[in-house]
């Protein structure tokens, strides 16, 4: 009898993991993180759609260009053919990693320089400098075109490297990421630099630059990408086609008759390598120093 009891009162009482299961709170959907991520997938396939329609397009024949269809009908090779056989093509190449590469470093330096003077140095109107500085961000770069292109002119820099680059050797955006980045230089380690005997270009260089290298990563990597895809002022103080450079270049392959589209984005393609390998290298880079940059403005 006892143990039919015992076998009784066991199949009443509910076992400790049903006990568990049943007190255990039914997991809430989140259906705003959904929404989150429904958002972000839609806007990555909107960005994304361009750069596939021009891979797409730079494989077809020129009378499927105006077919809407990612996938080719015939894909072809042609195209690429015709553009890597076509010597100007990496003369144009060469001219852009030249100016973007010369200003990149340009910008690298003196940007810094002015950063660390206007965050370091306390001399009477450094505000009022660095509001200069800043106020030139709200002066469109069109209305700059015809300044610059009689200064030019009046120089001798038509046709010229130095004509293409001089615009943005330095800039504004530049100066005022980096005085941002050393501010958070501590002022102690400025003053035992001092103390040791360093001069200042030697604080500046062996101190304060190696504890700002996100800010120098994300500064370069921007430059070297707005003059790698620079285009208005190219095609405006250029003339001789040997000093073109990619995004102007790629304009020759439009004619009066028709626009060979293929042939673009080809082109087009073929020049998004250099910055996608930048950016797949630099991207922690890019994202941090954009990150400390906010948070620091």
């Amino acid at each position: 009898m006892a143990t039919s009891s015992t076998a009784d009162d066991l199949a009443v009482k509910p076992s400790s993991e049903a006990l568990l299961h049943v007190s255990r709170p039914a997991p809430q959907r989140n259906y705003a993180q959904y929404l989150r991520w429904l958002l972000l997938f839609v806007g990555g396939v909107l960005m994304v759609m361009p750069i596939a329609y021009m891979l797409s397009t730079s494989f077809k024949y020129p009378h499927e260009v105006y077919n809407l269809n990612l996938i080719p009908e015939e894909p072809t090779l042609e195209n690429y053919t015709y553009v890597l056989e076509d010597g100007r093509f990496y003369q144009w190449f060469a001219n852009s990693m030249i100016i973007a590469t010369i200003t990149t470093v340009c910008n690298v330096l003196f940007d810094s320089l002015v950063g660390y003077a206007l965050c370091k140095f306390r001399f009477p109107g450094r505000y009022i400098v660095f509001i200069a500085i800043l106020s030139t961000l709200m002066i469109p770069t069109e209305m700059l075109v015809i300044p610059w292109y009689l200064m030019s002119k009046s120089l001798g820099w038509l046709d010229t490297y130095w004509g293409i680059m001089f615009p943005g050797l330095m800039t504004a955006f530049g100066t005022f990421l980096m005085k941002q980045f050393f501010e958070t230089v501590p002022d102690e380690f400025i003053e035992a630099a001092r103390i040791d005997g360093l001069n200042e270009l030697q604080i500046w260089w062996t101190v304060a630059m190696p504890l700002v290298k996100p800010a120098l990563a994300a500064l370069a990597i921007f430059v070297f990408l707005g003059n790698w895809t620079a285009f208005i002022w190219p095609l405006i103080v250029t003339n001789d086609q040997a000093l073109y450079t990619l995004p102007v270049g790629l304009t020759t392959f439009s004619v009066e008759q028709q626009v060979e589209w293929e042939l673009i984005m080809t082109g087009a393609a073929l020049a998004t390598i250099p910055t996608l390998i930048i950016f797949l290298v630099f991207q922690r880079y890019i994202i941090r120093g954009v990150v400390m940059a906010g948070l620091k403005g």
